[in-house]
């Protein structure tokens, strides 16, 4: 099958699995944090995970990737960006692995069920009204701000997506880590792994990664701090073992 770009788009190759991804020049490319998160989370055999907010489909292709769940689901509220995902799903033959799902944060309990998903994961809107200059790009701001979705949204939707035990992920940023906890608390997720990253050794961390579990009991391992840069433009081992280089 014939995957036809769009204009501005292009293909990149994820260096694993031989994977690729569309990617639109002008849009909302993915960044370090989805990769950061598509190593952090974990889907173990047999696993159901569902991405909210899934953008280019870029956490779900590289969660397949790297685990051995039975299936992986993206959901997106903008049409282009859910169909430009669509089309990488299709180009890396994984329809029978991965469905995009056009459709809000808001009503995913709704569209796909109370507790019917293992995993959550998502890399959220980091920017809330009082933080950041609204992008004028609409897309890219939808991506960065809480226009459609807050961080209330994203925490009570997963832990109405998750089964009983069941693991959210997230990617953040750490000036908003108690709201964060607070948040997840709130509906019954409890933080139960959390790991800093630092852009340099030298550097304050500028990503917070957080695991919860539904139901879990209170206790939270603080995990070492990813270094993404040795150097200028040089990544640390560890970046290169989760991109899998």
């Amino acid at each position: 099958m014939t995957i036809k770009l769009k204009d501005n788009e292009r293909i990149d190759d994820l260096q694993r699995n031989g994977y690729q991804i569309i990617q639109n020049r002008d849009g909302f490319c993915f960044g370090m944090d989805a990769v950061l998160l598509s190593g952090f989370a974990k889907v173990k055999p047999g696993e159901k995970a569902v991405d909210l907010g899934t953008g280019t489909g870029i956490i779900p292709i590289l969660l397949e990737a790297k685990n051995e769940g039975i299936h992986y689901t993206g959901l997106e509220i903008q049409e282009e960006v859910a169909d430009m995902a669509a089309r990488s799903v299709a180009l890396n033959h994984l329809e029978d692995k991965i469905t995009i799902v056009r459709g809000d944060i808001k009503e995913a309990s709704r569209l796909f069920g109370a507790a019917s998903f293992d995993v959550v994961t998502s890399n959220p809107p980091y920017m809330n009204d009082s933080h950041g200059l609204k992008n004028p790009d609409l897309p890219k701001a939808i991506s960065r701000h809480e226009v459609l979705c807050t961080l209330e949204d994203v925490t009570r939707e997963a832990a109405r997506l998750l089964r009983p035990g069941g693991r959210f992920y997230l990617v953040h940023r750490p000036h908003r880590l108690i709201e964060i906890i607070t948040a997840l608390k709130c509906v019954g997720l409890e933080p139960k792994r959390m790991k800093m990253v630092h852009p340099f050794a030298d550097k304050e961390a500028n990503m917070v990664l957080v695991e919860a579990v539904r139901g879990g009991r209170s206790m939270i391992k603080v995990e070492a701090p990813v270094i993404v840069y040795k150097e200028p433009g040089v990544y640390t081992d560890e970046i290169y073992t989760i991109y899998g280089y």
